[in-house]
């Protein structure tokens, strides 16, 4: 897990595949073995609602696009944030532990 961002208004985590993770497992008839697919993604937690998201898969793909393109064009704190805003508003969950 890697901390990307933090703000008065938004965190947000990285996290990543643990590379200890067996590379193959098995299907429920328990014999038949397949690759395990290492799959990362992103938290954002909105401190205002005390809700999270995580967005993994396609959601993931586009985020981390995303982020790619802030480390080069070095956008404003204020954009920064209202990005966020918009992946915030799917936030459905509760923040119990962080």
């Amino acid at each position: 897990m890697q901390m990307l961002y933090d703000s008065d208004t938004f965190v947000v985590l990285h996290m990543q595949p643990d590379l200890g993770q067996p590379e193959k497992i098995l299907l429920s008839d328990g014999k038949t073995e397949t690759p395990a697919l290492p799959r990362h993604g992103f938290e954002i937690v909105d401190k205002r609602t005390g809700k999270e998201v995580y967005l993994d898969g396609e959601w993931a793909e586009l985020f981390q696009r995303q982020i790619r393109a802030w480390q080069i064009e070095s956008p404003s704190e204020e954009e920064v944030e209202a990005t966020l805003e918009r992946y915030a508003s799917l936030a459905q969950n509760p923040v119990l532990i962080h």
